[in-house]
């Protein structure tokens, strides 16, 4: 079979370049053709031909437009003859919306998992590549008709931790939801752990309502979470950690949201000296090369994983 053909959405393109270098002649380039009406309207044209042969698309769903503009592409791909469709999401958002914690709350997660579920069926079958989820149940979510595989950006966080921290380093959690998996990449690396526990208030706000600080004296600080937004809930652990003697505190995360200017309220805090992330989401290559941010590729990673390659912590639905 011929190699498949990578697409993508418009705000993932500079993503799908560097996959293509990653994967070398294993992936080929989707040649598409965009344009917009006068009222706003999107014009999408697929270029290359893709029958019988397998297709990636490549696009995070960061709102909502992207999210209809990838969804409208990868059924005219699959309607078009692709003879496997892999839709590769490195980011997938509504993750703050995965379960109701309120009467009437609409679950965005599992919404959004069954649009994507709705791609029609390619002969060879349709599957979902998701990164370091919010939440480990939301490849449940995903219909019948489409595999769902959650990958694990473990490697790039442990290999980010170790640089910042050096021999100096504790592991540190922003809040009690990622406990676990904190003090088990600690585990992996044999270092100790320090945890600050949190109460959201808004959509916005949080406040500290425990702490575990542990042995952070003098010591160098990683706090280790799914994502970054607005930073809040990490500059108050952040001062926390400094309160009681860190020498400084980083933080490591896969997805670099940082919406407006987020990062540079980071920065201005003085709280965190270097937050390090991966490019699964566009903002994080818009930001890439600003002070005190370092950016990882999860090209290699993505590319091993189509490929069939390499050695993967997965979960599969």
């Amino acid at each position: 079979m011929d190699a498949p053909l990578l697409f993508s959405s418009p705000s993932y393109e500079p993503l799908a370049e560097r996959l293509l270098l990653a994967s070398g002649s294993r992936l080929e380039p989707g040649r598409l053709e965009r344009d917009r009406f006068p009222d706003g309207e999107a014009y999408q044209r697929v270029l290359s031909p893709v029958r019988d042969r397998p297709v990636v698309l490549l696009a995070g769903t960061v709102d909502d437009g992207e999210t209809l503009r990838a969804f409208d592409l990868a059924c005219a791909l699959v309607r078009q003859g692709a003879a496997r469709f892999t839709w590769v999401c490195p980011f997938f958002g509504y993750q703050t919306m995965e379960r109701a914690a309120k009467s009437g709350e609409v679950v965005g997660a599992k919404t959004r998992a069954r649009l994507l579920s709705a791609v029609p069926s390619a002969p060879l079958g349709n599957e979902v590549v998701l990164v370091d989820l919010h939440a480990e149940g939301i490849p449940h979510y995903f219909g019948d008709g489409m595999s769902a595989y959650h990958v694990y950006a473990k490697k790039l966080a442990l290999e980010a931790a170790k640089a910042l921290g050096g021999d100096r380093l504790v592991l540190a959690s922003p809040d009690a939801g990622r406990a676990a998996w904190v003090r088990s990449l600690a585990d992996e690396l044999g270092v100790e752990t320090a945890f600050v526990a949190k109460r959201r208030l808004s959509g916005a706000r949080t406040e500290v309502t425990g702490v575990d600080a542990g042995q952070v004296k003098d010591r160098q600080v990683v706090i280790f979470d799914d994502m970054v937004r607005t930073g809040g809930t990490l500059v108050e652990a952040a001062r926390v950690f400094r309160d009681r003697g860190a020498a400084a505190v980083h933080a490591v995360t896969t997805h670099l949201v940082l919406p407006g200017e987020s990062l540079a309220k980071i920065v201005a805090s003085g709280a965190i000296t270097t937050v390090a992330g991966t490019d699964t989401h566009p903002r994080a290559m818009a930001l890439e090369g600003r002070p005190g941010l370092r950016v990882a590729s999860v090209a290699p990673l993505l590319a091993a994983w189509l490929a069939g390659e390499g050695d993967f912590d997965v979960a599969r639905r």
